[in-house]
C-alpha cells in the first residue's frame, strides 16, 4: 500500500513538472509587487486646496477653536486615523472631518505630528493640514486662511501647493 502511494506521488510530480516550469514559479515568488498610488493620489487631490497651520494647541482644543470660530463641527473618527510605521513602531495621526450639509463638499483636518514623528517630514514646522474639497477650493482656502490668521492661538496659516509636499501618499484616506 505504501509503495503504491509513493508511486502515485512520483507520477503526479512528474506530470506537474511537464506542465509547469520551475523557473516561472520561482520568478513569481521572487517578484516584488509595488502599488502604484499615483492615480489614487491624482483622484484624491483633484479639486482640493490645502492650508498648513502652526499652533501649540492639542488636537481636541484646536478643533474646538476652529468649530467655534467657523461655526462648523469637525468630528474625529478613530477608524480613519492614519497609521505610519517606522521600523518597529507604529505612529497614529488623527483626522477630523466635517461634511458640509447638502453639498457633498467636505473638510479634512490632519494632525501632522505625533510624539517625535511627522506625517509630512517636509513640513515639520506645521502642526495641522486643512484639506478643502469644495467646488471652489482655492477661493475657499484664501478666505479660510485669512480667518485662521485672526485666531489668536494660530501662529501660522498658509496655503500649500501639492508640489511642495513629497509625501502626499501619507494623506490618502
Amino acid at each position: 500500500m505504501v509503495v503504491y502511494f509513493l508511486y502515485v506521488i512520483y507520477n503526479y510530480v512528474g506530470i506537474l513538472q511537464e506542465y509547469i516550469s520551475p523557473q516561472p514559479v520561482l520568478l513569481h515568488f521572487m517578484a516584488k509587487l509595488v502599488l502604484d498610488t499615483s492615480a489614487m493620489q491624482e483622484d484624491f487631490f483633484e479639486g482640493t486646496a490645502m492650508i498648513g497651520i502652526a499652533t501649540a494647541q492639542q488636537g481636541y482644543r484646536f478643533c474646538w477653536l476652529v468649530n467655534r470660530h467657523f461655526d462648523i463641527d469637525f468630528i474625529r473618527e478613530p477608524e480613519q486615523n492614519i497609521c505610519l510605521q517606522k521600523k518597529d513602531t507604529k505612529y497614529y495621526f488623527p483626522i477630523y472631518q466635517y461634511d458640509l450639509p447638502n453639498s457633498g463638499h467636505k473638510y479634512l483636518l490632519y494632525k501632522l505630528k505625533n510624539a517625535s514623528e511627522s506625517l509630512l517630514p517636509e513640513a515639520r514646522q506645521l502642526d495641522y493640514l486643512w484639506l478643502i474639497q469644495t467646488a471652489t477650493p482655492e477661493d475657499d482656502a484664501l478666505l479660510l486662511t485669512a480667518e485662521l490668521r485672526n485666531i489668536s492661538d494660530v501662529q501660522l496659516a498658509r496655503i500649500l501647493l501639492p508640489e511642495e509636499l513629497k509625501n502626499l501618499n501619507n494623506l490618502l484616506v
